[in-house]
C-alpha cells in the first residue's frame, strides 16, 4: 500500500465523509469508557479523519486533544470543526511529538496501516505510564472487510484477527480489552 496513494484516497472522501459516516453513540461511548476517555486526560486520536470523536472527547473534557491525519483535506476539515484541537497533518509513523499522552485512539482506521506492529511500536512509546492505546471500529471486523473490498480496497489490508492484534499489544503493553462481535472491534493496552 502506497502512502500517496492512502492521502489521494482520502482527500477525495473528506467533504462527504460526515455525511457518510455510521455511528452509533452506544458503541463509541463503550469504547471511549474502556479507552479511559476522561476529564484531565491528554489524548492523541490518530489518523482523525474530520474529526469525527472530537464532540466526544471534548463531551468528556479532557484536558488536551492533539489529532494527527495524512489527508490534508481531512485536517483541514477537523480544523474547521474544532479550533481547540490541534489538529497535525501527516504521517504518525514519522511525526515528532513534544509530549506523551494518557490515551491514544485509531478509531475506524488501523486497516489503512500497512505494518500494524510498526504502528503499535511508535504509539507504544508516545504513551504516558499508565496510559491507554485503543485500537477500535465502530462496526464489526466483517464488516469492515466488506465495506474495503470496494474502492478502498487499494488503500487497507483486512481487519487482523483481534487476538493477532492483541499478541501485538502485549510486545509493548498489557492487553485490558479485547472484543470483536457485530457491534464493533476494540484491542486496548495500557502501559
Amino acid at each position: 500500500m502506497d502512502k500517496q496513494d492512502v492521502i489521494r484516497f482520502f482527500d477525495a472522501q473528506a467533504s462527504r465523509w460526515d455525511g457518510d459516516m455510521i455511528r452509533l453513540d452506544s458503541v463509541i461511548s463503550t469504547i471511549l469508557d474502556g479507552a479511559g476517555i476522561a476529564p484531565g486526560k491528554a489524548v492523541l486520536d490518530v489518523a482523525c479523519g474530520t474529526g469525527v470523536l472530537f464532540p466526544d472527547y471534548l463531551r468528556r473534557g479532557v484536558e488536551a486533544l492533539t489529532a494527527i491525519d495524512i489527508s490534508p483535506e481531512m485536517v483541514k476539515i477537523a480544523r474547521q470543526k474544532c479550533p481547540q484541537a490541534e489538529v497535525l497533518c501527516g504521517d504518525v509513523e514519522t511525526a515528532i511529538f513534544d509530549r506523551q499522552f494518557d490515551c491514544i485512539m485509531v478509531y475506524n482506521a488501523f486497516p489503512h496501516f500497512p505494518d500494524p506492529e510498526n504502528l503499535i511500536r511508535v504509539l507504544a512509546g508516545l504513551l504516558k505510564p499508565g496510559g491507554t492505546l485503543t485500537v477500535a471500529h465502530g462496526m464489526s471486523r466483517a464488516e469492515i472487510d466488506r465495506h474495503h473490498k470496494g474502492a478502498a480496497s487499494k488503500v487497507s489490508v483486512g481487519l487482523m484477527h483481534e487476538d493477532q492484534l492483541a499478541a501485538i499489544f502485549e510486545k509493548y503493553l498489557t492487553v485490558t480489552i479485547k472484543i470483536s462481535n457485530d457491534r464493533m472491534y476494540q484491542v486496548t493496552g495500557s502501559k
